[in-house]
């Protein structure tokens, strides 16, 4: 029998999955330590139940250690929900590394059972397989950033009900937690990924970029451009859907160098995030606060709406000119492509397309009405059947993972409310602002708003800053704007290992910059 002898590979393998272990370790430890508390099913307690509003430093703010170590000490819990969701995102910055472990197991695998014969061809029987490697699987789906979060919930829920009791934790489950937006997600992008839409949106970009003469810095420019500001009208994913599907078949399909793959993701992911802003109930973070601070279309469009559109310009124009050198080499593959033919999409019957346009307005108008809106999927699915030599093979892989990550990410956000509210109420106007991007990155912006509105007596200029830095932080990361993880589920392919979080990160920078000063100066 073949036994592979260690090798510094393999400790590093057993090392990350070693780290992850760890992660958890701290946690539990500190939730079998920490003082019991009687917790009732209102788990979480609310934010006035902690009694801490006196708590403020010389300057009449809040104490934010202060007030801090007091609510941990109230619900020692509140510590090990945040050191969990901590874990999960260190998980994601090391999903790359997990995929590449992954990948080099399977490699030895492979050999080895060639070696040993447990390949299906050796074996010999009727519908024989080849051994499966469950080290390669299991690090496979460690490396997947949409099952990051489910993963990370399942020790949640295990500390939850040891720590808070069964009741507590189903009730949070069952009504604490909204999981309305994960279900939309899930119903939009199976919606805007459909051959009649996708054909429709590609036919509008087309007129666009002939206009500018067709070739592939019109194409880049302008789906990077008008893409996203559709956002503000058929929802931010089914934009991030739309926008990433046009890119991956008119830009990425040539094979941009890694740096401009990377430039032209930070853009999509920073201009998605904000080009939903021109109306009041397209983008997740304008729509949790929009009833409640009374922001009408009219308000968006003139306190954020133009404002977005002129920094997405500018940013695009910035990347544009910046790397004008690689676009003239990729206009010679992206020519020889169109030279070929099939660019042009089959066309759809109008009446097809028609129909999907009502099915994604019926989801839009029932987002908030689970019933209705998967009522109305389910109907989609007949008409799609009905009408199947008009469309592609429905996928439904991508948009259920994307759900699956939102489903854990607002699982994990809802008790992280002990922290940001009191982090958020001590900062002034410009620091709100900045705060507010840079919490967006390690928490979905959506929450970030949400939590806000928690905050009694924020002036017009502090709800500005909030949701102005809210938006404006969500391309910096995976995590920090719902339609993220479509968009990467959808071109990750073009990407060496992967889209790795640094590289995102670095190329979101700059348009964030960019998109943070059209926010705050033309405020």
């Amino acid at each position: 029998m073949l036994v592979p002898r260690p090798s510094k590979a393999a400790g590093r393998q057993w090392c990350s999955l070693g780290l992850l272990l760890c992660l958890l370790l701290p946690c539990a430890a500190m939730a079998a330590g920490g003082a019991e508390a009687a917790y009732s099913a209102s788990f979480p307690p609310p934010l006035d139940s902690y009694n801490d509003a006196h708590m403020t430093n010389s300057l009449g703010k809040v104490a934010v250690m202060e007030v801090l170590k007091h609510r941990v000490e109230m619900q020692p819990f509140n510590l090990v929900a945040s050191l969990l969701f901590l874990g999960a995102i260190i998980h994601t910055f090391l999903t790359q590394r997990l995929r590449h472990i992954a990948h080099e197991l399977e490699v030895r695998h492979k050999e080895r059972i060639r070696q040993t014969g447990r390949t299906a061809e050796a074996k010999g029987y009727e519908g024989a397989k080849d051994d499966v490697s469950f080290r390669a699987s299991l690090f496979h789906f460690l490396g997947e950033v949409e099952a990051v979060f489910g993963i990370w919930v399942i020790p949640l829920m295990v500390m939850m009900v040891w720590k808070v009791g069964a009741e507590a934790t189903l009730n949070y489950v069952d009504h604490r937690v909204g999981y309305h937006e994960p279900i939309f997600v899930v119903v939009i992008m199976a919606l805007s990924a459909t051959r009649p839409v996708l054909n429709l949106a590609e036919e509008l970009m087309r007129r666009v970029a002939m206009l500018a003469g067709g070739g592939l810095g019109a194409w880049w420019f302008t789906i990077l451009t008008l893409g996203p500001l559709l956002g503000s009208f058929i929802t931010e994913p089914a934009a991030m859907t739309i926008s990433a599907s046009l890119l991956a078949r008119q830009f990425y399909s040539v094979r941009p160098p890694q740096r401009l793959a990377y430039a032209t993701l930070g853009l999509l992911f920073v201009n998605v995030s904000v080009g939903g802003t021109l109306s009041n109930f397209a983008a997740p973070p304008v729509l949790m606060v929009a009833e409640k601070w009374m922001w009408s279309m009219k308000f968006m469009f003139t306190h954020f709406g133009w404002q977005a559109a002129v920094g997405i310009v500018g940013a695009n124009t910035l990347y544009f000119l910046w790397f004008r050198k690689d676009f003239a080499v990729l206009a010679t593959r992206f020519n020889a492509q169109e030279a070929k033919g099939g660019r042009i999409p089959e066309p759809v019957p109008t009446w097809v397309t028609f129909c999907h346009l009502l099915f994604m307005a019926w989801a839009v108008v029932n987002a908030h009405h689970p019933a209705f809106l998967v009522g109305g999927f389910l109907f989609f699915l007949a008409f799609y059947q009905a009408t199947e030599q008009y469309q592609f093979r429905l996928e439904l892989r991508s948009p259920i993972l994307v759900g699956f990550f939102l489903a854990g990410l607002v699982t994990h956000g809802g008790l992280q409310q002990w922290w940001i509210g009191p982090v958020l109420r001590s900062l002034g106007e410009f620091p709100m602002f900045v705060g507010a991007t840079v919490l967006t990155a390690f928490n979905d912006n959506a929450a970030i708003t949400y939590l806000a509105t928690l905050v009694p007596g924020m002036s017009d200029a502090m709800k500005h800053a909030v949701v102005a830095g809210a938006v404006t932080g969500g391309g910096l990361t995976v995590i920090a704007n719902a339609p993220n993880p479509a968009g990467q589920s959808i071109l990750n392919r073009y990407f060496e290992d992967g889209i790795s979080p640094l590289g995102l990160f670095l190329g979101a920078l700059i348009p964030t910059v960019i998109l943070g000063a059209a926010m705050w100066l033309l405020y």
